[in-house]
Parts: C-alpha cells; structure tokens; sequence
C-alpha cells in the first residue's frame, strides 16, 4: 500500500481495545517532574497532548470536550463572576471560562508548570492567548491543598484532571472528602463541573464510581456525556450545584445566555444540545443505578491498567 504513514502512536483505549494515530511531526517527548509527557501532530486530529499515554486532548475534536465540560455550568449560572479551574493545562478550559463577558476573576491551579510551558509553546490554537488575561491568576500548585487554605468562594468550579492513575497526582481529587470540602468553596448557587470518566463499555469503572460519590455530596448532580473521537468513543461529565438544574433551562434561555454573555462561536453546544445532552443512554442510567462504591481515600477508583 503506499502513502503509508511509517510512524503511529498506538492508546490503549480498554486493555482490549487500541487506536492508532498517524504521526506527521513529533512537537516533544520527555517526563515532567509529575508525569510522561508527549506532544505529536497527527494527520487525522492535528496537534495532540498526550499524558502517561492517555490522549488529553487534540485540535480536531477539543472544543467538543472543552465545551461540554466548560459550557453547561458557566451558562447554568444566571452570572458567573469568580471561576476555579483545576488542571486545565492546554489553556482550553481557560479559554471557554473566558468567553464569558461576566467573568472577573479566574484562579487556575496546575500543579505542572512544565506541562503548561510545553502547552503554550506547541498548542497556541488551544489556549488562543488566554494565559495573557488580566483576570488570570495562575498558580502552580496542588489544588486540593489551596482550597482547603483559601478563604475564597467560587461561582463556577471545573475540575478538568486527567482520570485517577494509581501512583498518580490526582486521584484525591475524586473522593467524598473532597467533594464534601469543595462545596465548602462555593459561593451561594455556584455550579460544579468535571470530567467524570470514560463511558466507553469495558471501563466504565470511574465514572459510575465518580457519579456515584458525587450524589452522596451534592443534591443536585447529572451526569452527561459528548462522544469525543480523538477519545474512543464517548466521554463522561457531571454538573453539581446545591440547587441549580439544568433540565429547568430551555433551549431559548440556553441561547439567550450564550447570545448575550459568550464572545465567541461556540461549534458544539447550544440550546438544542443542552436538552439532549443530560438524558444519558439507558444502559448507563441502569448501571448508575446498581453502582454501589464511594471513593474515599482510603478505596480510590483507578482507571484500569494496562
């Protein structure tokens, strides 16, 4: 066969299950001080992030998931003026945060600042300057240990970490204790968003794990999903909040909210997505239904090995 690319990076998508990327350039390959870090560009999805061999996120398909996990709880918000973001090192997260004319304050935690650097340096289409706002405060940190010590509350939070590998950094980040801590941060009707896990079948094990959790912390807790295709298939979110819905949003005041505060195009989500996108298949309602594990500390979730 010719034209037959000699480079691909190969992912484990289940122990059982691989997909395999044509390399055109290879941008970086080493190890932070946290974690194996790779950035390539790939013909099919252009520039890609990839951490501990798990794909973060490439240019052809980011703004599905960064608009999912970023849209829903700003536009759930009748104002959001102080955001938390937890992760977020492509500057993706930030950038959607940003699109919004309301917001005043961001506080952006990554405890790897060498990620960062790498990301603003080969991935300028992901984060389109947003490391430059004036409304940034940047800190390279752990971000459970600077909530529990501020004294600040937060409007919107996104928690956008990469799942819980055992050995990993961030697998605190997804207990009860946590959770229970976070709410604590929150201002009166904030609104709570996280990647939550695949919900490709085979390793469901987080997210039903993840979700499960999230329901014995807040009273209001969804889980939803937007089929990623750098990812493997589709992807699981969940949006918190003390009190707010967002099955009571229609699809005019999903795009009157966008219309009026979002500066920029949005390409996946508006009013008619917002209604769809919170009725999860059946076969995933019926396993949340039967989850039964809360993550402690004590019993963490990890993705599976491979």
């Amino acid at each position: 066969m010719e034209n037959v690319p000699s480079n691909w990076f190969m992912e484990f998508v289940t122990p059982d299950n691989i997909q395999q990327f044509a390399i055109k350039d290879v941008l970086y390959y080493g190890h932070s001080e946290f974690q194996k870090v790779e950035m390539i560009e790939t013909l099919a999805f252009g520039k890609c992030l990839i951490l501990d061999g798990k794909i973060q996120s490439c240019e052809g398909d980011e703004f599905i998931y960064h608009e999912a996990l970023v849209q829903p709880a700003m536009i759930l918000h009748p104002n959001p003026e102080t955001v938390f973001i937890a992760g977020g090192g492509e500057g993706a997260t930030l950038r959607e945060v940003l699109s919004h004319n309301t917001v005043k304050k961001v506080v952006m935690v990554d405890i790897d600042k060498e990620v960062i650097e790498l990301c603003k340096q080969h991935l300028p289409n992901h984060h389109q300057g947003a490391f430059d706002d004036p409304r940034v405060e940047l800190l390279h940190t752990d971000a459970k240990k600077y909530l529990e010590e501020t004294n600040e509350k937060f409007d919107v939070v996104i928690i956008d970490l990469p799942e819980p590998i055992e050995g990993g950094p961030c697998y605190l980040l997804y207990t009860q204790k946590f959770y229970e801590m976070l709410k604590t941060k929150m201002a009166d009707g904030a609104t709570f968003a996280l990647q939550s896990g695949a919900t490709i079948l085979g390793i469901t094990n987080v997210y039903m794990a993840v979700n499960n959790t999230l329901r014995t912390a807040f009273p209001v807790s969804i889980p939803y999903e937007a089929t990623v295709p750098s990812f493997g298939g589709p992807w699981g979110f969940t949006l918190n909040s003390m009190k707010r819905n967002p099955h009571e949003l229609s699809a005019d005041e999903v795009d009157q909210r966008i219309s009026k505060r979002v500066n920029k195009p949005l390409h996946f989500y508006d009013g008619h997505t917002h209604q769809g996108l919170f009725y999860i298949p059946k076969y995933l309602r019926d396993m949340l239904a039967k989850e039964t594990m809360i993550i402690t500390e004590d019993n963490p979730v990890f993705i599976p090995g491979i």
